[in-house]
């Protein structure tokens, strides 16, 4: 023992004396060495020019004392260190210093990812071969439908409450429970996360809200409260119930764990996709763009963040010209999920730090989105969930995100939709592609005058679907009668050849497509 206590001091005196000689802080050095071998490594690294940082990892040793403490560097050392900080240890820019001050930092979508990977469902990202060829790019989909409640909604969810068990106690939140306003996605996620981890939950949902997901959310055991036109009256209502409930309230797309939560769908998508260059995102309360732009810009700053909304509730974009969170008019839409009537000032802080442009699609180019979606991808999903190359305008960069040989990745948030919505839906994506038209023609009202324009129609491959006669409001020959026809067709081109034989037989077709023009 004390010849071993002797061939420290040796050892450690010899590496004062040989640390100095060679220009390296003699207490680094000591740190660093255990034997007369480490001594010799630590020396001959630094004449290759190698600098030791104090918390640096010392040189492996084949033997190491147990009685070998290892000295703490000395005041004046620390001060040197602190003055001159070596190359490794940067100063972080105004930048970087922002970014960590944000609501929700990368930090919290890491620490989010590890404490839901046992409780979600991490989905793929699919490669969508159709629209890859459509837009002559790489179209990666990030099916969260998949999700046993069918959106990403999940994610933020099981990580809010998780994070209200840690901080108000178990024993407090299951006697109480949680509450939340929610057009369907975040109440059923909560109603299931809830009921898995064994803490009560309460929703107020809008009237506007569908069915389907109503009805799963007291299977969930859920207690159901509807109030209020849209999700924003829903939220007064509950926060109204607090105060004498005592429920904690869980915002669906604002609470710092629920962007959080949403963020690590961007975790997946650079490690599923590394060579990605572009994400597209459906934007309601910018809960999950906030999310997902902030972890994918963090791991990798290069790629291109797109948000997509519907013009008929365009609150990010409102909130983006107003520079802060502004009410914004919000009417009935296909993406009824999305009908937030202003974004959330937390998810808005952290988006509009990270997303690169966000742009607004109309209600014809929603439904089409989900026909394209269901006959080419098998995929079926709710209107707010379904943002990306058949919603995205031509304009913008948005429009353009398709170049040739790019990567991009559109996120599928949620399937949940009315069977009833979803039939009215695909009857507008088949108007929208051209393969559903109606038009008003006159036709000869004696006997065989509509059996011609019939089977004029049926001998060039049109299915009549509808039709309907008008005599009444007609100020013409008393012989002739307006139809109109709703024709089921091929696409555009058919439609076009089908206007081509009937302005060729005398009938002059009208459109009712909005404009009433001609397509030829």
């Amino acid at each position: 023992m004390i010849r071993s206590m002797l061939a420290s001091a040796h050892r450690r005196t010899a590496a004062s004396s040989l640390a100095s000689s060679a220009g390296i802080a003699p207490s680094i050095v000591t740190r660093q060495t255990r034997s007369y071998a480490d001594l010799a490594a630590v020396l001959a690294r630094a004449a290759a020019g190698f600098r030791y940082p104090i918390s640096a990892p010392r040189p492996f040793s084949a033997s190491v004392a147990a009685s070998d403490a290892i000295d703490e560097p000395p005041v004046e050392q620390k001060e040197e260190l602190a003055s001159n900080p070596p190359p490794w240890r940067k100063a972080k820019s105004e930048r970087e210093r922002l970014l960590e001050s944000l609501p929700v930092t990368f930090a919290d979508i890491s620490r989010a990812n590890v404490a839901i990977r046992t409780g979600i469902k991490r989905t793929p990202c699919v490669k969508s071969y159709f629209l890859s060829e459509l837009l002559g790019a790489n179209i990666f989909l990030k099916p969260e439908i998949q999700q046993f409640t069918g959106s990403f909604k999940e994610r933020g969810a099981r990580n809010a409450i998780l994070a209200l068990l840690r901080d108000t106690g178990e024993e407090k939140l299951r006697s109480t429970g949680v509450i939340a306003a929610s057009a369907g996605n975040h109440a059923l996620a909560l109603a299931y996360h809830g009921k898995d981890l064994g803490v009560p939950v309460t929703v107020v949902m809008p009237t506007v809200a569908p069915l389907a997901k109503v009805d799963k959310c007291r299977k969930f055991g859920a207690k159901i409260i509807i109030h209020g036109a849209h999700i924003g009256e829903a939220k007064e209502y509950a926060e109204k119930l607090i105060a004498s409930s005592g429920l904690e309230y869980v915002n669906g797309y604002d609470d710092p764990p629920i962007i959080a939560g949403a963020g690590t769908i961007g975790i997946e998508i650079i490690e599923d996709v590394p060579c990605v260059d572009a994400v597209v995102v459906p934007v309601g309360g910018a809960g999950l763009i906030a999310g997902v732009a902030c972890a994918v810009k963090t791991l990798k700053p290069d790629v291109k963040v797109y948000g997509v909304e519907p013009e008929f509730a365009a609150s990010y974009t409102a909130a983006l010209n107003a520079g802060e969170p502004v009410p914004a008019e919000v009417t009935p839409t296909l993406a009824d999920g999305l009908a937030v009537p202003m974004v959330g000032p937390h998810a808005f802080e952290v988006a509009r730090h990270y997303v690169d442009e966000c742009v607004t699609c109309t209600e014809k180019e929603v439904s089409l989105a989900i026909l394209r979606l269901i006959e080419n991808e098998k995929m079926v999903c709710g209107g707010g969930r379904r943002h990306g190359p058949g919603s995205t305008p031509s304009g913008g960069q948005a429009g353009q995100a398709g170049a040739e040989g790019e990567e991009h990745r559109r996120t599928i948030g949620g399937g949940n939709i009315d069977t009833t919505v979803l039939g009215r839906v695909l009857e507008r994506g088949l108007a929208a592609d051209d393969r559903m038209k109606n038009f008003v023609a006159t036709v000869s009202d004696r006997p065989g005058g509509t059996a011609r324009l019939t089977t004029l129609l049926g001998n060039h491959g049109a299915s009549i679907k509808d039709m309907y006669h008008e005599r009444a409001f007609l100020h013409s020959n008393i012989d002739h009668v307006h139809v109109k026809v709703v024709v089921e067709l091929q696409g555009k081109e058919h439609a076009q050849e089908i206007e081509r034989v009937l302005i060729e037989k005398g009938y002059d077709p009208v459109w009712d497509d909005g404009t009433h023009k001609r397509m030829i």
